[in-house]
């Protein structure tokens, strides 16, 4: 047998050493991202808003609009607003997801516990969502691994630039240091107004979209983290434990279903958004269209054809109301020195009925009596005012 060649057994250990370091500074890289702080300038908005980085977070995600907002728990005990995330690429259409291959981004309720964030993720940083929930599986829901994540490519994930994506993490990452266990993740079709629910009343998805809406209301109303459970099939929520908050929701609700029936009483449109395969958020569009760069995106030019709006039922006003006239002697009591209304009579004013006889009504009403003096000397020359030209004044009036 050949003996080894004395350098073999170096060069072999020094290609485990460079692989050993390449390995780890890819794993410092990592940690690096995935430990990254919260940028100064949402601190302050935190602080601004009564919360800290440690309180627990919820995010809202909206697919319409493509954007997803950052909720934390505030001093007083209520969820505030912090701030706006655009989303860079989303997947499919409206309506939630069915099944595994379908393209759709997901719609309902769901929880993100520690074990779902992903910090050696391919697509720089990301959180799996927890598509399917209970919700989702009960209505024959297939499929994994719906996340929020880096790199302007969805496949039914809410696709994010890598840098927004960072700061998502973060403020996830802290709010579970701090102790929250679980963070929900809200996904909406579009803002759950009375608006947006009269303008897609005839969606296909509308019966599930009030679900989604009796959620939105409540989150609203309370400012608390919505209790979810499945119950026949759709979603229910535990009620709050401060009767006042419930109260809210109740009026809320109330008032939604109210306004809803009269914008559709008034004749608002009806309408369907279909998309090519998914949107994205207009700031990230303006950007591409300068000529930025945002990597790789999924089928750009589904782009084109994103948010079309087809009417189904075209937009009405109803006829205003016929004026009913108010009886004589309504308004003659209404007008009357006595009434409380004369009060704010004009100084000087005289209802027609307590004035006298009209001075002016016994003078010749006939039209040569009523005009100037200069006119009628003038016709005095020429009554059929041809072949004389007129001087003075009404000179001006020949002119060409």
């Amino acid at each position: 047998m050949r003996p080894a060649h004395p350098l073999r057994g170096l060069v072999a250990s020094g290609f485990s050493v460079v692989l050993a370091l390449l390995v780890a500074g890819q794993a410092s890289a990592q940690n690096a991202k995935a430990e990254a702080p919260i940028p100064g300038a949402t601190l302050a908005l935190m602080a601004a808003k009564g919360t800290s980085p440690q309180a627990p977070v919820l995010f809202r995600a909206y697919k319409r609009e493509s954007e997803i907002e950052v909720w934390k728990k505030g001093a007083g005990g209520r969820f505030v607003y912090v701030k706006t995330f655009p989303i860079c690429r989303w997947s499919g259409q409206l309506g939630p997801k069915r099944k595994s291959g379908d393209r759709q981004t997901p719609e309902g309720f769901y929880s993100v516990p520690q074990r779902q964030m992903n910090p050696n993720s391919h697509y720089y940083l990301s959180f799996d969502v927890g598509y399917p929930n209970a919700y989702d599986r009960a209505h024959g829901g297939t499929g994994s691994a719906v996340m929020v994540h880096g790199v302007c490519s969805s496949m039914g994930c809410f696709a994010m630039m890598d840098n927004t994506v960072g700061e998502i993490y973060a403020i996830a990452r802290d709010a579970l240091k701090g102790g929250q266990s679980a963070f929900q993740f809200q996904s909406y079709p579009f803002r759950m107004t009375a608006e947006n629910m009269a303008r897609y009343r005839t969606d296909p998805n509308i019966a599930f979209w009030r679900e989604l809406k009796a959620g939105a209301d409540r989150f609203e109303a309370t400012g608390e983290e919505l209790q979810v459970s499945v119950v026949g099939g759709r979603y229910a929520f535990a009620p709050s434990k401060d009767s006042g908050r419930e109260a809210a929701v109740a009026t809320r609700r109330a008032a939604e279903e109210a306004r809803i029936a009269a914008l559709v009483e008034d004749g608002a449109a009806a309408m369907r958004t279909t998309y090519s395969d998914g949107g994205q958020h207009a700031f990230w569009a303006a950007l591409a269209a300068k000529g930025t760069s945002l990597g790789e995106v999924s089928r750009p030019e589904a782009l084109a054809y994103a948010g079309l709006e087809t009417v189904v039922i075209p937009a009405r006003r109803r006829a205003p109301p016929v004026p009913v006239p108010v009886p004589e002697a309504t308004w003659a009591a209404w007008a009357a020195p006595s009434s409380a209304l004369s009060p704010t009579r004009m100084a000087g004013f005289v209802p027609s009925f307590e004035r006298g006889p009209d001075p002016f009504g016994g003078l010749d009403a006939r039209f040569e009596d009523r005009i100037p003096r200069f006119v009628r000397a003038g016709w005095a020359v020429d009554p059929a005012g041809l072949g004389r030209r007129a001087t003075g004044p009404l000179a001006l009036a020949d002119r060409p």
